[in-house]
């Protein structure tokens, strides 16, 4: 699938303002249900900035779709904070988080169907949300037509979704979250139910859109061929940031894949699951300070008393 040039009337009104800055600062929330709490972010810290489009992995239960709802605004924090350029999420209320949820975020869901309503034509789908942000009627159906253009699809325009294949009714869900040119796109395993084919064409509509737009897009996702076709993936573990992936490329071609720790602002960090295991660290590890560097060396508690015991003598 190949972008079309974008045309005038789909271009963002104030080009300087696209896309938006995400922050989240300590970002924590409970759910309690039958005097049970359920902690599922703990003090998660992450920065996107304006138009970069990053992908967010992790285990089941690791916090990811939480992350969505507070970003989406169908949820809030239970403490910290969560922004998009400044405007805190938390604080919006009534009208404000209506608007914002219509205006400022477009949301990408798994299964189409959550996006589309199955007795209407693609085109009609891409105008429902036009309708509720009230933009003028005249204009509606010539800027469906041209997003279903942008994502490969000007010939399904009038076809019922039972006429398109999966990854066409999810390219029209797409343009369906695009239909009131958001700042910033949400995706939540958007390429989870589909074929390899399908899955390409659906990630290579999400680029456009990132392309075309410079909408910021935060896609979370467990498709490995995904996450490495973002430059930046960020891992979310026990509800916090625990590592970021970075890649570079030049003329197209990746050069480097990076790793890096996410240090949070207490100097906290998580240690990969891997390296834990292989080196057989548990409750206490030795730090040494290098010049350089840090070294960190798996230990017991055995020889953590030894060591103190030591020192005191």
């Amino acid at each position: 699938m190949s972008a079309v040039p974008m045309p005038s009337s789909l271009a963002p009104p104030e080009a300087s303002a696209w896309g938006a800055r995400i922050v989240c600062d300590g970002l924590v929330r409970i759910f309690r249900a039958e005097g049970v709490e359920v902690v599922a972010l703990q003090g998660l810290d992450l920065v996107v900035e304006p138009g970069e489009l990053t992908a967010i992995v992790g285990a089941s239960g690791s916090g990811k779709s939480t992350l969505l709802g507070i970003l989406s605004g169908l949820d809030s924090p239970t403490a910290g904070l969560a922004t998009m350029d400044g405007v805190d999420l938390a604080a919006l209320a009534g009208k404000e988080r209506l608007e914002f949820r219509r205006r400022t975020v477009g949301f990408l869901y798994q299964q189409a169907s959550h996006n589309l309503l199955p007795y209407l034509t693609a085109i009609e789908n891409i105008q429902v949300p036009m309708a509720l942000a009230r933009v003028p009627r005249s204009q509606r159906a010539a800027r469906a037509r041209e997003l279903l253009a942008l994502l490969g699809l000007r010939e399904c325009a009038d076809r019922s979704l039972a006429e398109l294949s999966g990854g066409q009714q999810q390219r029209v869900a797409l343009a369906t979250a695009m239909a009131n040119r958001p700042r910033v796109l949400l995706a939540d395993e958007p390429t989870g139910e589909l074929d390899s084919q399908s899955r390409d064409e659906v990630f290579a509509a999400i680029r456009a859109i990132n392309a075309t737009f410079g909408t910021t897009v935060v896609i979370v996702t467990h498709d490995a061929g995904v996450s490495t076709q973002v430059r930046r993936t960020v891992e979310i573990r026990d509800g916090r940031t625990a590592a970021e992936v970075h890649r570079r490329s030049v003329d197209g071609v990746e050069v480097v894949a990076e790793e890096y720790a996410v240090l949070d602002r207490a100097g906290r960090m998580q240690l990969p699951k891997s390296f834990v295991s292989t080196l057989g660290m548990q409750d206490l590890v030795r730090l040494d300070l290098e010049s350089d560097h840090i070294g960190v060396w798996p230990t017991s508690a055995e020889q953590a008393e030894r060591d103190a015991k030591e020192g005191l003598s």
